[in-house]
């Protein structure tokens, strides 16, 4: 049995291709190198294309003998999306149908999801459960929303067992060469704010919530990783589809967060407070009882593990290592 990890060149998708290798699954890697790297990807062969080339999915399908797709390639910037709503949903939803036309092809009928905590929008809630309605904010969160329509629809209509799996913040690396080199999420910009010789920046510190910055659940990238790798068991052992969140079910302030930050560097990371941004609701943080009676899932990996990996990851970029 072998499984297809589309994007298995990218930070995730290397993450979880190095998890499943290492449990001794066979897995083919599936990569369109726009912000994937060929380096990442170790102990499984490396197919180069697009998820929306259907002649190579075919191609991929029967040399490998793939029986399960996890499903990682994806548009993921919410900004760009609001600014090029079309390519984002050719590429995060004529993408995924043209891998599901493959997979009913292939008579694949085993298939994980990266969805996102971004097909919540504002949940005005003190944990998000996988009930909390769906009402996204952005095209990215809306692309993601509608792929789990799609494989819903999927299983009533050819008998498709997907999972979906909405991550929460993901930070961190499993090891240098895997850390994340996009500079989009706090901790990274936070580390080039102080490499930079600057103040860190707060966004907003009169919120609600104990110390007015806003609250969200960071989760270890190889925690994500091993979520992945217990659906993918799941469905190999017969699991009927199901939805999940990956987070750890507790939430960090921003400036938790860049206290730790201070701890791991050594830097001082004093923060300079400014005005909120649009649409950025006070707290995010997953229900996870779901995940963990369903797949026996737990994040073990805390906060300062994921400050650590992607500080050490970071200085390695930084010096060429």
């Amino acid at each position: 049995m072998t499984w297809l990890v589309t994007g298995g060149a990218g930070y995730i998708g290397a993450h979880v291709v190095r998890a499943m290798v290492e449990d001794g699954a066979a897995v083919v890697a599936l990569d369109d190198l726009s912000t994937g790297a060929p380096d990442r990807v170790q102990g499984a062969p490396l197919v180069t294309g697009s998820v929306l080339d259907r002649e190579l999915l075919d191609r991929t399908f029967a040399q490998h003998a793939v029986t399960g797709v996890v499903h990682i390639a994806a548009k993921k910037q919410v900004g760009e999306s609001v600014a090029d709503p079309l390519f984002y949903y050719r590429e995060n939803v004529t993408g995924l149908v043209t891998l599901l036309e493959a997979c009913r092809a292939a008579e694949v009928d085993r298939f994980v999801f990266s969805s996102s905590a971004a097909t919540y929008g504002l949940p005005d809630v003190d944990l998000v459960t996988e009930e909390t309605p769906g009402v996204p904010l952005s095209p990215y969160g809306e692309t993601k929303l509608v792929g789990e329509w799609v494989m819903r629809d999927c299983a009533t209509a050819f008998g498709l067992r997907s999972m979906a799996l909405r991550y929460f913040n993901v930070a961190g690396s499993a090891s240098d060469e895997l850390a994340d080199p996009g500079i989009f999420n706090l901790i990274p910009m936070v580390f080039r704010e102080l490499e930079a010789g600057s103040r860190p920046k707060v966004f907003g510190g009169d919120y609600p919530t104990p110390d007015g910055t806003c609250i969200r659940d960071y989760v270890h990238v190889a925690d994500i990783a091993a979520a992945h790798l217990a659906a993918a068991r799941a469905l190999d052992g017969g699991a009927d589809s199901a939805t999940y969140n990956i987070g750890r079910g507790e939430g960090s302030s921003v400036l938790e967060v860049i206290e730790v930050i201070g701890k791991v560097t050594g830097r001082d990371v004093t923060p300079d407070v400014v005005e909120r941004r649009p649409g950025d609701p006070a707290r995010v943080v997953a229900a996870v009882d779901r995940i963990r009676e369903g797949l026996g899932f737990t994040a073990t990996r805390d906060l300062e593990d994921m400050v650590a990996s992607a500080w050490s990851g970071w200085r390695a970029a930084r010096d060429g290592a």
